[in-house]
């Protein structure tokens, strides 16, 4: 049986129909402010509130206070870090364990990364160690940690292993952070814009499966 055939979109019939959307200003300004919040940006969520005209969701300060949180631990400064949190929010990390742990477990890779042996020893032992006890999927991601002084700068060291000493590790915890501080706040963990161009990904990817069509990235977005 042969395969049936795909319609044809072309590009001006597409941009008409995209053209054809009616979205609101006061949507596109709740997408643009939403997203200048739940990514960081200060002053441009300032500013954009003057120009705008609108009421700001939240505390701008707040917005502040998260990226001190993030930078700090991008930096690998948990002490700090977790010092802030609970300077914001103290329920944020006393109601979260698991967050907790991934604080901890960060602590004991950048004493790793300093080469202070001594120190992720003991606190390992006396902060770790009793969280593993009480959960296997706290236990199997201190082994994992503790396999970095097993291996050392091995060549041999596996890569679920090394990359614990990535940037991107650093990143992913201030990422699960910067999201258990925004739903403190009942804010999303992700700004809507983002979800938005996910889902139009995969409407795009639907609509392949049944017609040619211009890509969103061909059309100047």
């Amino acid at each position: 049986m042969p395969a049936q055939q795909k319609a044809k979109i072309y590009q001006e019939e597409w941009e008409r129909r995209l053209h054809d959307v009616q979205v609101s200003k006061e949507d596109l300004n709740r997408l643009v402010m939403d997203y200048l919040v739940i990514e960081g940006y200060k002053s441009a969520a300032e500013e954009f509130s003057k120009e705008a005209g609108m009421d700001a969701p939240v505390d701008f300060d707040s917005i502040e206070n998260r990226m001190n949180i993030r930078e700090a631990l991008q930096r690998g400064d948990v002490g700090e870090a977790i010092t802030r949190v609970n300077d914001l929010n103290p329920e944020i990390l006393d109601t979260n364990p698991s967050l907790y742990f991934r604080l901890q477990q960060q602590k004991l890779i950048e004493y790793i990364r300093q080469g202070k042996i001594a120190e992720a020893l003991q606190f390992a032992q006396q902060e770790l160690a009793p969280r593993g006890e009480e959960s296997p999927e706290f236990l199997s991601e201190l082994e994992r940690t503790m396999a970095l002084l097993a291996f050392e700068s091995s060549p041999m060291m596996p890569a679920s292993v090394s990359e614990l000493l990535s940037p991107a590790q650093r990143m992913k915890t201030a990422a699960e952070v910067n999201a258990a501080i925004l739903e403190s706040f009942s804010q999303g963990k992700e700004a809507k814009l983002v979800g938005l161009l996910r889902l139009l990904c995969w409407g795009e990817a639907m609509l392949e499966e049944r017609a040619e069509l211009p890509k969103v990235r061909t059309l100047g977005f």
